[in-house]
């Protein structure tokens, strides 16, 4: 059944090649006192940034009543020539699709303010920094995954040794399979997992080294993934135990001293 179950599981990121994400250029974008100029439907966002894969696609919708244009390059350096959208109106869209890893920025040529980057990556999906914000601040690692939606918000709870993430997002495929990758320092042991306040049972669990990969089938609609382990991210890292140590010590011999003085 364990078996059977990994071959279901896409092993590679090629599953979730030439996936396509749409940003929209809202009502009222041409004028520089807009709340934002664009709205990526990956995630929300309206900084005009969306990180994909490479073999991605990125639609921009023109949803104002003024023409548009999404072009490759730099305000103060102007057009790069790896893209360019030209003059397109209302309800009309513009396509590319990113064959390369790299930072790609882009503006509008008739508004300038209109600017923001879309960021190309080979492999997986990348939360940073997870682990950052608790204990000693130290210890913390990159998580990588693959996934046809999002994964956002870690959060450590040191007492449970858990670690959790938001899923947010639209699915962008019909595969709605979880591959995970946490490094054995940030979170360890066998493992224990949630599904929207509901414990599961089909994940499978397996180790890399340090890496601790995880293979769990989530539901389309699914919002909250939490993993309960035996050990996360250590309170007290090797610098902070050896000020402790060092700071204990130092308690001693004052108290001795002080029992000798008096």
């Amino acid at each position: 059944m364990a078996i059977a179950f990994l071959l279901t599981i896409p092993l590679s990121s090629e599953i979730f090649a030439q996936t396509t994400y749409d940003v929209n250029i809202p009502t009222g974008a041409a004028n520089p006192n807009a709340p934002f100029f664009w709205q990526s439907e990956k995630d929300g966002s309206t900084t005009g940034n969306v990180d994909i894969l490479v073999g991605d696609t990125i639609i921009w919708k023109n949803a104002d009543s003024a023409a548009h244009t999404v072009t490759s390059g730099i305000v103060s350096e102007g057009p790069d020539d790896i893209f360019d959208s030209n003059l397109f109106g209302p309800g009309k869209s513009f396509s590319y699709t990113f064959t390369e890893t790299g930072d790609y920025p882009y503006y509008c040529l008739l508004h300038p303010w209109m600017d923001g980057t879309i960021l190309v990556t080979e492999g997986y999906s990348i939360v940073p920094n997870v682990g950052k914000l608790v204990g000693n601040g130290e210890t913390y690692f990159d998580v990588e995954y693959d996934f046809n939606r999002l994964l956002a918000n870690p959060e450590i709870n040191e007492d449970e040794k858990s670690i959790s993430f938001e899923i947010i997002g639209d699915a962008q495929s019909d595969i709605h399979d979880l591959e995970l990758r946490l490094h054995s320092e940030l979170i360890d042991g066998n493992f224990v997992i949630w599904i929207d306040g509901e414990k599961i049972s089909n994940f499978e669990q397996t180790k890399d080294g340090d890496l601790n990969i995880l293979y769990v089938s989530l539901e389309p609609d699914s919002e909250l993934l939490t993993i309960i382990g035996t050990s996360v991210v250590p309170e007290f890292g090797s610098l902070s135990m050896m000020i402790l140590v060092t700071s204990i010590i130092s308690m001693l011999i004052l108290s001795q001293k002080s029992k000798i003085k008096f």
